[in-house]
């Protein structure tokens, strides 16, 4: 296959990953810059706190969009799996160190997310649901992250038993764990913030 389209793909999908939805969500809704005020990060969990459920739903959702489009676009292009997981690692790491916002972007969660159901729709809503139930059973956002986002390349590389899906997952496994590092040293001392109160 040529390689021009591969490559015009995965840069496609790291300016598309670069759109910071909680930025936008700001603006649109109308509260404080998630980078100056509550966490600092600009995800959903920190504009849920600052901006309400509306707002949340908001950043949720294009931030799935942001990995989920370029995965899909990929697969309906027939390209192989590695130029899948390259073109789903670009979109990933626009997201946290985009091109328009200095290179400070948020942890990657919900973008990741989308790159799990574009890449397999069911394997992809068994890890959301994996992220679901800890989130209500420990009710700390970054601990389910975390629990799901570690099962996720071992789910798809005993479903789709490909190579390069369970290492490319691995690797955003990785990254979201070493943006995580502040969450998992307050979780260590006790003092994460909860999703809500109980």
């Amino acid at each position: 296959m040529d390689i021009i389209l591969p490559l015009v793909l995965i840069i496609v999908a790291y300016l598309l990953g670069s759109i910071s939805t909680a930025i936008v969500a700001s603006k649109l809704f109308n509260f404080a810059d998630p980078r100056l005020n509550g966490s600092k990060n600009p995800g959903t969990t920190n504009v849920l706190r600052l901006g309400g459920k509306l707002a949340a739903a908001f950043t949720l959702l294009g931030d799935l969009l942001k990995g989920l489009i370029p995965v899909v676009i990929a697969k309906s292009l027939g390209l192989s799996d590695n130029w899948i997981v390259i073109v789903a690692i670009a979109a990933f790491l626009g997201h946290l160190f985009p091109l328009y916002y200095g290179f400070k972007g948020g942890k990657g969660v919900a973008t990741a997310m989308g790159i799990f159901i574009g890449i397999n729709p069911l394997v992809g809503l068994v890890v959301l649901a994996t992220w679901a139930s800890a989130a209500f059973a420990f009710n700390i956002s970054s601990l389910a992250a975390l629990i799901a986002c570690l099962l996720a390349p071992f789910f798809f590389h005993l479903v789709t038993q490909s190579a390069a899906f369970g290492i490319g997952l691995l690797v955003i496994t990785a990254f979201i764990y070493w943006k995580h590092i502040p969450n998992i040293q307050n979780m260590l001392m006790g003092t994460e913030n909860k999703i809500s109160k109980k």
